[in-house]
């Protein structure tokens, strides 16, 4: 098959997070299985028009902020007249609208919706542009094929009215032979992580304020916060308000090779944010031997199996989660329960699978008589 691919960055780009993730580790084993793959997606400072990366040929062009532009003007004008077997619509937050020109089969990728919580990542202005384009977007996709990575994701589009045959979970994974699955050595002193980009949405406040409530009975404690984003310099002055700015160190973005280090020696590591597609750390972690502590709300609750390989509390509630890291860092047969519960939990969710899934659902939509229609907004 000739597949395209659109979506709003690929994995080099620096703000590249789970969605890029995902994207290259399913199409790069599906180029590996044979099939041309195309990927076009916004260009960045420094990158090149057009490489090959793992197999995907990846064409840049645009800015990021404008990218979805480009996306109809550029498929109307080449790749409509190229010989593409099915098209890929990657939606992350501003949808490309393709029911509305694309006529070849089409297949879209979802993670996850911000609905509401737009609005505490953006403000009211940009948060109402997001807010609004979602929810354009089940309408004008409301009978597109969906591929989503949680069934907190499915539940979401059926609840807008999707018809439920046109959604199937392909979840995220990690690649196995990154990650040890076996429980690592732990430092003498606590050590607490949170892995992701700093967002408000995605609250890092709420693990340090939670600390706070703790400090005095770990006072020697350490918080990683790996990872960028517009709140770094927010979390980094609310670390000093609460007095803990000794025991708070962040390591910015690391590489690819030190992350399961960093996972592994961590006694646990937190996700709190207020809504996630999915929360692929929580697996990486897992895999680590590492249980999580993360907020239950969608996504989240999908990839933390409660009271196996993780625990989780409701979303915004500091003492609850004060409590739930107090157990983790003094239980220590809980600790070691859930780290090999992790373990198990992450073996399910291997690249490999999904990638299979995918090439199975494309192949269903290309195999579909000619006269079949495919669906339209319009009908």
């Amino acid at each position: 098959m000739n597949i395209l691919v659109l979506n709003w960055q690929d994995i080099r780009n620096p703000l590249a997070g789970g969605a890029e993730t995902h994207l290259h580790e399913i199409f790069r084993r599906v180029a590996a299985a044979g099939h041309a793959v195309t990927l076009y997606c916004s260009h960045f400072e420094g990158a090149k028009e057009r490489e090959m990366l793992d197999g995907i040929t990846v064409l840049r062009e645009g800015a990021r902020n404008t990218f979805n532009a480009y996306v109809p003007k550029r498929y109307l004008r080449q790749f409509q007249h190229e010989q593409y077997d099915v098209v890929i619509d990657d939606i992350n937050k501003i949808p490309f609208f393709t029911p509305f020109y694309v006529r070849k089969p089409l297949l879209a990728i979802a993670h996850h919706f911000f609905g509401k919580s737009i609005f505490t990542e953006a403000g009211v202005l940009a948060g109402s542009y997001v807010y609004a384009a979602e929810q354009a977007m089940f309408r004008a996709y409301k009978h597109t094929p969906f591929a989503v990575v949680s069934e907190s994701t499915r539940e979401e589009l059926l609840a807008h009215g999707f018809p439920s045959q046109n959604v199937t979970i392909i979840p995220n994974c990690i690649a196995h032979e990154q990650f040890p699955f076996a429980v690592q050595e732990k430092p003498a002193h606590p050590v607490i992580t949170y892995f992701g980009r700093l967002k408000r949405y995605k609250s890092p406040h709420h693990l340090l304020e939670a600390y706070a409530l703790l400090k005095h009975e770990f006072p020697k404690a350490e918080l990683r916060i790996i990872g960028k984003g517009d709140a770094e310099q927010d979390v980094r002055a609310l670390a000093a308000r609460l007095d803990i700015a000794e025991n708070v160190r962040f390591y910015g973005f690391i590489a690819e090779e030190e992350k399961a280090g960093l996972l592994g020696s961590s006694h646990c590591v937190v996700n709190p944010s207020m809504k996630e597609g999915w929360g692929i750390i929580n697996i990486e972690a897992n895999a680590c031997g590492t249980p999580v502590i993360a907020a239950n709300v969608p996504g989240l609750r999908d990839a933390v199996q409660h009271d196996v390989s993780g625990l989780l509390y409701d979303y915004g509630d500091i003492p609850a989660l004060a409590e739930l890291l107090r157990r983790v860092l003094t239980d220590s047969a809980l600790q070691t329960r859930l780290a090999h519960g992790a373990i198990g939990f992450a073996r399910q969710f291997n690249w490999d699978d999904s990638a299979l899934k995918i090439i199975k659902r494309v192949e269903e939509l290309v195999m579909l008589p000619a006269h079949a229609p495919f669906p339209r907004t319009d009908r």
